[in-house]
C-alpha cells in the first residue's frame, strides 16, 4: 500500500519501446502515466491505451517572465487545457520560461522585479483557465546548474514565493525534489515550507537523474515527511532507468510504501 498516487514518466523509462508501447507497460503495472510535450502526440491512440494521466506540458512556447512573451503562455495554455481534455489529464506543467533542448531559449541571468510582476500577471490569468476547465497549472522548479542553465525565477523558492504571490487555487507548485536538491539541498524542510502549495511531486535521484536508491537522496525519509505534511497527491518518477525499467518502477514503489 501507498500513501499517494505514483505515476512514471513514459518519456524516460522503457525507451527501446516506442512511446505508446511505454503508455501501456507503465499501466499494467499499476501506475499513472506522465508525459512531457502533447503538439506532437496522437492523443486519441495515447487516450485509447485506457493509462490514467497525471500530468504533461501545459504550454507550447513563450516566456511566462517577460512581457513581450507572457501572452503567447496564457494563449498556448489555452491550447494544452484542450488537450488535456482527451486524456483526462488533470495537472498542466509549467516553467517561469521557454526550454529548448534543455536550456533557456532566451537565457536570462539576473531576476528583476517586471520579472516577479510579469509572472505573477500571467499566473493568476492562467489560474482562471485552470479554475474555468478543472485542472491545476503547476509551476515547476528547475535547477540551472547541470540541466536548466539560463531559466530565471527556476528555484524552488522562487516558484513557491510565485505560487503563494498568485495565491490561486488552480496554481500550484510542481515540486521537483532532484532539481531542488541540485539547486538549494534541505528537502525535508522545503517539503515542509511548501505545504499546500504543492501540486504533484516529482523525483529522481542525484547524481544521474536515475530512480531512488541509485544516490544521495534518502526517499523513505521524503516519503515520511511528505505523509508528516498530510500529503496524499500524485509522486511522479520523472526519472530514467538505471538498468532495467522493471526494476527501477519496483524500486520507486518500495521507496514510497
Amino acid at each position: 500500500m501507498t500513501d499517494y498516487q505514483l505515476a512514471i514518466c513514459a518519456e524516460m523509462v522503457f525507451t527501446d519501446l516506442p512511446l505508446i508501447d511505454r503508455v501501456r507497460r507503465v499501466d499494467e503495472l499499476g501506475f499513472a502515466v506522465e508525459i512531457w510535450s502533447w503538439h506532437d502526440k496522437d492523443l486519441d491512440a495515447l487516450a485509447a491505451t485506457g493509462a490514467r494521466f497525471s500530468s504533461m506540458t501545459g504550454y507550447l512556447q513563450g516566456d511566462l517572465i517577460d512581457p513581450a512573451s507572457a501572452d503567447e503562455v496564457v494563449r498556448t495554455a489555452e491550447l494544452s487545457i484542450k488537450a488535456a481534455e482527451t486524456l483526462g489529464v488533470p495537472r498542466l506543467n509549467l516553467h517561469t520560461a521557454e526550454i529548448v533542448d534543455g536550456k533557456a531559449a532566451r537565457p536570462r541571468q539576473r531576476a528583476t522585479g517586471q520579472m516577479w510582476l510579469t509572472a505573477q500577471r500571467a499566473l493568476e490569468r492562467i489560474g482562471e483557465l485552470g479554475d474555468a476547465a478543472g485542472v491545476t497549472f503547476c509551476v515547476e522548479n528547475l535547477n540551472t546548474i547541470v540541466d536548466h542553465p539560463g531559466v530565471p525565477l527556476a528555484r524552488a523558492k522562487d516558484t513557491l514565493a510565485l505560487v503563494e504571490g498568485v495565491d490561486h487555487p488552480n496554481v500550484r507548485m510542481m515540486l521537483d525534489l532532484y532539481h531542488a536538491q541540485i539547486g538549494e539541498g534541505n528537502l525535508i524542510e522545503l517539503i515542509h515550507r511548501c505545504g499546500d502549495a504543492i501540486g504533484e511531486v516529482q523525483v529522481a535521484d542525484v547524481p544521474g537523474r536515475c530512480e531512488p536508491g541509485t544516490g544521495e537522496i534518502n526517499y523513505p525519509a521524503i516519503a515520511r515527511a511528505l505523509r508528516d505534511i498530510g500529503f496524499t497527491g500524485t509522486v511522479g518518477m520523472e526519472a530514467w532507468a538505471s538498468g532495467d525499467s522493471e526494476a527501477a518502477l519496483d524500486a520507486f514503489r518500495r521507496a514510497f510504501s
